[in-house]
């Protein structure tokens, strides 16, 4: 059984999760400001939907390369030094993005802010893993999880008040401010929890008693960790169901404003008010299910696996509401079943994303983190871009939400057939029964 924390056991680990998940959040911001001022560049700038698909999957063209590279990173030289050289390099990137010059200077910034954000989910998905026991990891990791969704709700309807009362170069400029301020907050308050002066001892052996990553380096060679993770069908599970959560997420985070604009009729800032609702309901449901829920059946005795991956493939099946926006015209009915879908993935979301801490070895929890994130991001670039070439031949999106649905049902296979178990992987060299 996993030890319960007394009344007595500081809770130092839920502020430094907050923490997290408030870099989550602003680092949305930065991706979800494009979505939001898209209307308006759109009119600006003269683009047509192949070109805006390809400016919102542009962020993600070295963000997903960097995604194995930067997870290795993470493992050699701690969340605390990546945390903070990530953080000031994204701020400045999202302000070069006011200061961009028409298609060619967007889409250069949206490059860079790819590169700048690329290391932000293996730190935090690592970060998480140190500072959080395994019986309170699903709630941990949906508070980063659920960020993501949050920033939706209000970044977009906030970007585009900006974008209407003062200019599309203003809302990159409000959201590269908030960012420089995580900067300055990550500096002064996180650590890892053994260099943490403020963690107590009765909260750290709390932590450590409960199954914790352990801090420090892999005893084994870059090469060898990666090679190993590979080799794991767990880790391909866990990649091809992910990247197929990823592509649907990408569709909703970069294509539904404009849907809503372009199929409804909406104005700006109606489409931003409809835009908020699924998001919305989607941050329930990742904390509520993907978080609260999941953590209190395991705690209660339920199979640790059987509970993880009857969320996951579940949820991904209720992803498939998505068909039901297919089948009306009416704007209400449309985000309904959209709220649906996307309350379905979001609830499968945390527990996708506390995996890796969960079967990575010592060492190798940020590489599988980069490989889940590579292939969630491979998928969130051929979203957009697919779904633009998709609008622009069809003038629908039924055909992008049709392929959407096809491959959620590729994922939910992939999680229900090759993860397996839900265990930690024993590391290079080791016995196969060596898990620790």
């Amino acid at each position: 059984m996993p030890p319960t924390p007394s009344a007595q056991v500081p809770r130092r680990r839920w502020a430094v999760g907050i923490l997290l998940g408030s870099g989550v959040l602003v680092s949305f911001l930065d991706r979800v400001s494009l979505s939001a001022a898209a209307p308006q560049l759109t009119r600006e700038l003269g683009l047509d939907p192949a070109q805006l698909g390809i400016l919102f999957s542009s962020f993600l063209w070295c963000y997903a390369l960097l995604q194995v590279p930067v997870g290795v990173v993470v493992d050699r030289i701690g969340v605390t030094r990546v945390g903070r050289w990530g953080s000031i390099l994204w701020s400045l990137a999202s302000l070069a993005t006011a200061f961009a010059g028409g298609f060619g200077g967007i889409l250069a910034a949206r490059i860079v802010l790819g590169i700048a954000e690329a290391p932000s989910f293996p730190a935090v998905s690592k970060a998480t893993g140190h500072w959080f026991p395994r019986a309170e990891r699903a709630r941990a990791t949906s508070i980063f999880d659920a960020a993501a969704k949050f920033s939706n709700v209000i970044g977009v309807p906030l970007v585009a008040f900006i974008v209407v009362r003062c200019g599309w170069r203003w809302g990159f400029g409000v959201t590269a401010a908030i960012s420089f301020a995580y900067f300055v907050a990550f500096c002064l308050l996180y650590r890892d929890p053994g260099a943490d002066t403020a963690l107590s001892a009765e909260e750290l052996a709390y932590i450590r008693s409960g199954g914790s990553v352990p801090e420090g380096q892999s005893g084994s060679g870059t090469a060898a960790m990666l090679g190993y993770l590979l080799r794991q069908p767990k880790v391909w599970g866990l990649a091809i169901g992910f990247g197929a959560y990823g592509y649907s997420f990408y569709l909703f985070l970069t294509w539904l404003p404009e849907y809503l604009v372009s199929t409804h009729g909406m104005t700006l800032l109606k489409s931003a008010g409809y835009t908020a609702t699924p998001w919305a309901f989607a941050t329930l449901t990742d904390l509520a299910v993907g978080g609260y829920l999941v953590d209190a059946l395991i705690s209660r005795g339920c199979d640790e696996t059987r509970v993880r991956k009857t969320v996951l493939v579940t949820g991904m099946l209720f992803g498939l509401a998505i068909m039901g926006a297919t089948r009306t015209s009416d704007p209400f009915w449309a985000t309904f079943w959209i709220s649906l879908s996307l309350g379905g993935l979001a609830a499968a979301a945390p527990v996708g994303w506390s995996i890796p801490s969960l079967i990575g070895p010592k060492g190798g929890v940020g590489a599988v983190g980069g490989i889940m994130n590579f292939a969630v991001n491979v998928m969130g670039i051929a979203a957009p871009i697919a779904t633009g070439f998709i609008v622009r031949t069809t003038h629908s999106f039924a055909g992008a939400f049709m392929a959407a649905a096809c491959i959620l049902l590729v994922g939910a296979c992939a999680f229900a057939f090759l993860l397996g178990r839900i265990e930690t992987l024993p590391g290079p060299g080791a016995r196969a029964g060596g898990g620790h």
